[in-house]
């Protein structure tokens, strides 16, 4: 779903044919987009009537073809940006997607973002530590424990984001 809010997000700026619009959003967000992501994300954004898509003749080529966002396109990507369910708020990707919209959000939109990805972040640093508490292998204890001091640095990025957003 990150690539949805990427997707849209790029969108949201100008229209874009297919191939700058990959680049754009491996750009943006240092993370690669393969076709096999793109295009059918862009095809179901059609089909819902969140972008439009419009052939644009070549001079001896095929034409491409350029997407375009709509109102409902505009409204699903603020939906999307808007909400971190709890199935999705321990996914780093997920939240840094959303992250990187907050400048579309109402500061009350952003800390529920915020708090989501916390408690997430929070639930997964008690189990880390439940884990590490109970394993013998000493290679394992430290995996966990950088994991865990992982999740507590970004604890502490989380609380210094809420001054921001709010």
């Amino acid at each position: 779903m990150w690539t949805d809010v990427l997707l849209l997000a790029k969108l949201a700026e100008r229209p874009w044919h297919g191939y700058e619009l990959r680049k754009q959003v491996e750009e943006s967000s240092g993370r690669a987009l393969s076709n096999n992501s793109l295009y059918p994300a862009l095809r179901r954004f059609a089909e819902a009537g969140a972008v439009t898509r419009t052939a644009e003749p070549q001079e001896g080529r095929p034409p491409r073809h350029v997407y375009t966002i709509t109102d409902v396109g505009r409204e699903l990507l603020h939906d999307l940006l808007a909400d971190l369910p709890p199935e999705l708020a321990g996914d780093p990707a997920e939240f840094l997607a959303r992250l990187a919209g907050f400048g579309r959000l109402a500061p009350e939109e952003r800390l529920r973002v915020l708090d989501a990805r916390q408690t997430a972040v929070a639930a997964q640093r008690d189990r880390l530590a439940k884990l590490g508490a109970g394993q013998t292998d000493p290679w394992s204890r430290l995996v966990l424990a950088e994991v865990q001091r992982r999740a507590e640095n970004e604890q502490d990025w989380l609380a210094s984001l809420r001054t921001r957003a709010g």
